[in-house]
């Protein structure tokens, strides 16, 4: 009988400790994301940590452009835990949303772990309001990871927080992934900043980052890619880039890249002679099939832009590439959400378009 109830005091006490520990698992304890790294910016001195944007440019960029760069498309955290969960307290700038993209791709977070040299999707943070706070992944095993955790496409970061489980340990990266020398630096439209991922993680820069594993800086700007001259100074302030990618055709005018496409291009030139140029195309949108005035403007813009690149090759210049807008993003009608901006299915589809290009020029580098 006295051997029946230590075993019971025993099975209870056990019982106890096993629910102390799960208890303490579930406990989250947040640190400041600024105790890591921030990858994606051409300059620290920001007026805010999550902007894109040096604070010496805003008093000069126009205006849209200026708040434009305070959203944090391409910016993203790194870490390493063993805990067995992940969390993310944050505030979001403007509290943005939009008819035709998720509130989680405009202003959510998203987590990738590093799996067998290989990022992979964990999962993703919904926006709750202009403050939100989310557990993104539980229940897994109490063994050291790598993180990278994407900020919002269309909305800044005020603040972040990442949370861990009571016990665990969270601290600064141990592995150099994605790279960070030699960046690949690109400039363009809505749809380079984002527009219309689902969750920050399938914006198409961040997808040739994971496939190039080297930084990519999102210099996106919604509407806005009007060969601006700041953003080319911006972009030849660049330290030892890799590429760069000029991808404004969807905003620019025929008569812009006409007009100044060569001044942008011979800032960034001037800078960094050797450092390869890819030129790329206006999409050949969906609905230009039977909008015509639409596919009037986009085949005048493109031969704008052809026209530019033919004339810097017959005035001698080597490392510069091209990529024709035709086959981009399929044939089928299926890739945008309103006819322009790429879903999910449109992103990859333009990598997969354009990423053999770039990486013949890398090469060259």
């Amino acid at each position: 009988m006295a051997d029946c109830r230590f075993r019971l005091f025993i099975s209870l006490i056990m019982a106890f400790l096993a629910t102390s520990v799960l208890l303490q698992a579930q406990e989250v304890v947040y640190v400041d994301a600024s105790s890591f790294p921030v990858y994606g910016k051409v300059s620290e001195d920001t007026d805010a940590r999550y902007e894109r944007l040096p604070s010496s440019l805003k008093e000069v960029c126009r205006p849209p452009v200026w708040y434009l760069g305070r959203n944090s498309a391409g910016l993203y955290i790194r870490f390493r835990s063993n805990s067995t969960s992940v969390s993310a307290r944050w505030e979001s700038t403007f509290n943005n949303t939009m008819t035709h993209m998720t509130d989680t791709g405009t202003r959510g977070l998203d987590l990738y772990a590093l799996v067998d040299g290989e990022w992979r999707h964990v999962c993703s943070a919904q926006p709750q309001g202009k403050t939100s706070e989310r557990k993104i992944i539980s229940d897994m095993d109490p063994i050291e990871r790598e993180y990278m955790l994407y900020l919002s496409l269309y909305d800044g970061v005020t603040s972040l927080e990442i949370g861990i489980d009571k016990g665990a340990w969270i601290d600064a990266p141990a592995v150099d992934s994605p790279s960070r020398e030699r960046p690949v630096v690109m400039y363009g439209t809505s749809i380079l900043q984002g527009g219309c991922a689902n969750r920050p993680g399938m914006a198409h820069t961040n997808i040739i980052s994971r496939r190039l594993d080297r930084e990519v800086i999102n210099l996106g700007f919604s509407g806005n890619a009007l060969l601006d001259m700041e953003i080319a100074h911006l972009m030849a302030s660049v330290r030892d880039p890799g590429l760069f990618v000029l991808d404004y055709v969807p905003n620019a005018s025929a008569e812009d890249i006409d007009r100044i496409g060569e001044e942008f291009f011979r800032v960034i030139r001037d800078a960094h002679p050797d450092v390869p140029v890819v030129f790329i195309e206006d999409v050949i949108f969906p609905h230009s099939i039977f909008d015509k005035r639409m596919l009037r403007e986009v085949t005048d813009k493109n031969t704008a832009q052809k026209n530019l690149f033919r004339r810097l090759k017959k005035e001698g210049e080597r490392k510069i590439y091209y990529i024709c807008a035709e086959g981009m993003i399929g044939e089928d009608g299926e890739a945008t959400v309103d006819g322009i901006h790429f879903t999910d299915l449109g992103a990859m589809r333009y990598v997969d378009f354009v990423l053999p290009t770039f990486k013949k020029a890398l090469r060259r580098r």
